[in-house]
């Protein structure tokens, strides 16, 4: 009979697969940032808070604060390193948009002081694993569902025009699929903090893909000209 621990490591290695898939979603934005020199009308914001949620879920991750985590902190850094990447990029090609080089550096450096703090109030003022799961976990989930702010106003977007143009169905199933399989992780040993986040993420991606079933015909085949571009800012989040 295969063991909770095998099959907890089985669906966290698929989890940490889906995440990166997620992770990479931004590439094309980023090539066609290097492509134009120029970041045009994107924000720098996605980006800085999901370094802010990955560097935390690290942490959450440690050892000394939720044992037995590991694949939970290498999908983090993972994470943690392309978004640094990307902010990296924007950050070279940032020079025509007004704030844009000090909304990342402003940004980061905001992050890096808070996340300092949080570790070291955990780590003097609270001496065991729960205490400390519970507050990084908290926190964590906190800016978990804050991410998912996003991808609401995409789907008001969607019930508003009727066009499901603006939600690619690939990564509304990735949303999907991401939330079950880090929701399933979290219930073979039992994680709350983890499990509400992505619990919530995959109602999300589900509700994501109801919409995309219930408008997909009514979105015009050649609105290309009728509705104007615009850059998305969706980043997703992952445990």
């Amino acid at each position: 009979m295969v063991s909770a621990k095998f099959a907890r490591n089985v669906v966290g290695i698929v989890g940490n697969v889906i995440s990166f898939g997620l992770f990479l979603s931004p590439v094309p934005t980023f090539y066609r940032i290097i492509t134009k020199k120029a970041v045009e009308e994107f924000s720098p914001v996605p980006y800085i808070s999901t370094v802010l949620n990955c560097m935390f879920w690290i942490f959450y991750g440690m050892p000394f604060v939720h044992p037995d985590s590991l694949l939970v902190v290498t999908i983090n850094s993972v994470g943690l390193a392309l978004e640094l990447i990307y902010l990296a990029i924007f950050y070279a090609y940032a020079a025509e948009q007004k704030n844009g080089r000090k909304k990342v550096l402003i940004g980061l450096a905001g992050e890096v002081v808070f996340v300092v703090l949080i570790v070291l109030i955990t780590m003097l003022a609270l001496h065991t694993h729960k205490n400390r799961s519970m507050i990084v976990g908290i926190i964590c989930d906190i800016f978990n569902i804050m991410m998912y702010v996003s991808p609401l106003t995409v789907m008001k977007q969607v019930i508003t025009t009727k066009s499901v143009k603006y939600m690619p169905f690939s990564l509304s199933l990735a949303n999907f699929l991401n939330g079950c399989v880090w929701t399933a992780y979290a219930l073979i040993k039992f994680d709350i903090y983890i499990l509400v986040s992505n619990g919530i993420g995959a109602v999300s991606g589900a509700a994501q893909l109801i919409l995309y079933a219930v408008y997909y015909r009514t979105t015009p085949k050649d609105d290309d000209d009728d509705v104007p571009q615009k850059p998305s800012n969706v980043q997703l989040s992952n445990a």
